[in-house]
């Protein structure tokens, strides 16, 4: 995914407590929920190419 960038992002804290769940229940941090739920929709509407060997199409082709 390259260099990493920090930020500061405020958020509902019904959203939050929510993200936090979905990210434990995923095995994830919050931060990498986050970046998974972005990156997904990045994919899905087409603005980031997808990498020849990711993990999501070799999650998907099983």
């Amino acid at each position: 995914m390259g260099q990493k960038k920090s930020f500061a992002l405020r958020i509902d804290a019904e959203l939050m407590e929510a993200l936090e769940k979905w990210a434990a229940d995923e095995f994830r941090s919050t931060n990498g929920q986050i970046e998974w739920i972005i990156s997904r929709a990045l994919k899905d509407a087409k603005r980031l190419k997808k990498k020849e060997n990711s993990d999501d199409q070799t999650r998907e082709s099983d």
